[in-house]
């Protein structure tokens, strides 16, 4: 809002209106389908994207209507390998993580992935995301597949019993989550010691509130939120203005200064606040052990896998 939608309303006088999403396709395919399309520009994740461009959901976009990097850098270099696609333009560099109670641990502090799982070492209640997307990977890796492996053997149907396995170890002790602003809440009230959570919100909470929490980043999940128009948006032509305006050098490095995901814009890292550096998925320090989503795995799978997590939740 104060990074993109104040600044484009005052350049331009049209508002943008936000509404709640809680992501997938099958909203915007039934405006689609009953030919009422109502939304401009939808903040999507990749998988998300590549879908909905496969299937006519969301218009092509021209990358030449992109500006350059502040510093002259051609758009086509700014932005990190990934962010520019045929039906979306990326923003954010932003990752699923976990963090705990720093006064419900005891002397000794969650460091890894696996910690999350191992109730013996650490009781108490888990939060966990009511989607198998990223709780197959964390559970993958829990149980000492390395990062770069995940996605080879949750190819397999004994990688996913594998997972599935693995998240039977914790399932009587979680709360599912299904909104962002939910796990930081969670963790306040006390009523779980971990939980996963999009990092971003994790620092709103830690930083901005004061909160006795601590990320633990080893193992993180990280994604690009993009752009997508739908090809029958009523006002296209002013998302597009807007998806033009919002990826420059300076509105990704503003975003950054309200919550901390990394900007997708090379020319934007060296304008970020110095406070909030540190706090980036992208960070250096907080990059050793990380996993990139695979979009086209999760393109190819999704249907099928939450089928399958939906039947084993209500097990």
């Amino acid at each position: 809002l104060e990074a993109y939608h104040k600044p484009f309303n005052e350049k331009t006088g049209i508002t943008v209106n936000s509404v709640d999403y809680n992501g997938g396709l099958a909203e915007i395919r039934a405006q689609s389908e009953a030919g009422n399309v109502t939304w401009d520009i939808i903040d999507v994740e990749l998988s998300d994207a590549v879908r909905g461009c496969d299937e006519g959901l969301f218009a092509e976009i021209d990358p030449s209507i992109l500006p350059d990097g502040e510093d002259g850098t051609p758009a086509a270099d700014d932005f990190i390998d990934g962010a520019v696609n045929d039906c979306s333009i990326g923003t954010i560099v932003w990752s699923t993580v976990y963090a705990y109670r720093t006064d419900q641990v005891g002397d000794s502090a969650p460091a890894t992935i696996a910690d999350f799982f191992d109730l013996e070492k650490f009781p108490g209640k888990r939060g966990l995301r009511r989607s198998p997307k990223v709780n197959l990977e964390f559970a993958l890796m829990a149980d000492g597949v390395p990062a770069s492996e995940i996605y080879d053997v949750l190819a397999t149907d004994e990688g996913v019993d594998r997972a599935f396995a693995k998240l039977d170890t914790i399932k009587d002790d979680v709360i599912w989550w299904e909104a962002g602003a939910q796990p930081p809440q969670l963790l306040a009230d006390g009523e779980v010691v971990m939980t996963t959570a999009y990092n971003g919100r994790l620092y709103s909470a830690i930083v901005n509130e004061g909160q006795p929490m601590q990320i633990v980043w080893d193992g993180q999940i990280w994604d690009f939120d993009l752009w997508a128009v739908p090809d029958e948006a009523p006002n296209k032509q002013a998302a597009l203005d807007f998806l033009v305006f919002s990826t420059d050098t300076e509105r990704l490095a503003r975003q950054a200064d309200w919550i901390s995901y990394g900007p997708v814009r090379k020319s934007s890292n060296a304008k970020v606040d110095p406070k909030v550096q540190p706090h980036l998925p992208t960070a250096p320090e907080n990059f050793t052990n990380a996993l990139q989503n695979d979009f086209e795995f999760w393109a190819d799978n999704q249907d099928e896998l939450n089928e399958r997590f939906t039947t084993w939740i209500a097990k």
